[in-house]
Formats: structure tokens, sequence, C-alpha cells
């Protein structure tokens, strides 16, 4: 299965926004979402909830792949987005990092980049450590 597929797998909502996974490791997921009409608001630029789900998707993998021992998933408790630029083609690429590892929560820093390499938006979020 590649990447991709265990992230749609896991999360079916990624799938339907069309969100592709690039890597994955405990340090940093990088996922993009290529630009098309279908998810764009006024203007011709991808719609700011898209761009919150796929950095919520991408910070969650990443506090997944951080999840302490006996920890059965995770769930996002907060969420900050900073919009700095519109997107009009190509692409935008999620690069999510844990900022925090904890026993309850890991605080998760996404940064949003288009194409070209610019940063588009930041994102920081907290997530639960969820327990049986």
């Amino acid at each position: 299965m590649t990447p991709t597929e265990v992230m749609h797998q896991a999360m079916p909502f990624t799938a339907l926004m069309g969100i592709e996974q690039v890597s994955s490791a405990n340090d940093e997921v990088r996922a993009r979402i290529a630009w098309d009409p279908n998810r764009c608001t006024s203007a011709g630029a991808l719609h700011g909830g898209l761009l919150m789900s796929l950095a919520d998707s991408v910070g969650a993998t990443v506090a997944f792949l951080n999840l302490p021992e006996g920890a059965l998933g995770t769930t996002t408790i907060e969420s900050k987005t900073n919009f700095l630029r519109a997107v009009r083609e190509g692409f935008v690429e999620a690069i999510a990092r844990p900022l925090h590892v904890g026993r309850t929560t890991i605080v998760v820093d996404t940064e949003l980049r288009d194409a070209r390499g610019k940063l588009v938006a930041r994102v920081t979020q907290t997530q639960a450590v969820l327990r049986s």
C-alpha cells in the first residue's frame, strides 16, 4: 500500500479532498493537494477551509506517529491558522512537525507552501492523546 493509500484508509476524508502524502516520519510529514477550480472560492483561490483541513490531516498524521506507548489515537482539540497568501495555481504542500510531544497532548506546527515554496499559511494545533 502506498503512503497516500494508508492515509486515505486511516482518514477517508483525505481521499475526498484529494490529498497525496509525499513523505512520512515521526519528525516530519509532508502531503500536498493540487489546485483545482472545484476546490476554490472567489477569484480562483483555493478555499481556506480546504487548506485548514489539509493542515489538520497532516498534523494529525505526525501526531499519530508520535503517540506515547499505550495510546490509541489522537484528536484535534485546538487549531490556529494564519493565512498569508492565496493559491490560484499549482499545488499546496503541507509540512507538519511536532513542537511538543507529551503524555496527554501533542503540539504540531504546520507550514503550507505553494508550488514556488512561498509560505501560504501557518497552522499550530494541539492534539489530545486518546487512551482507553
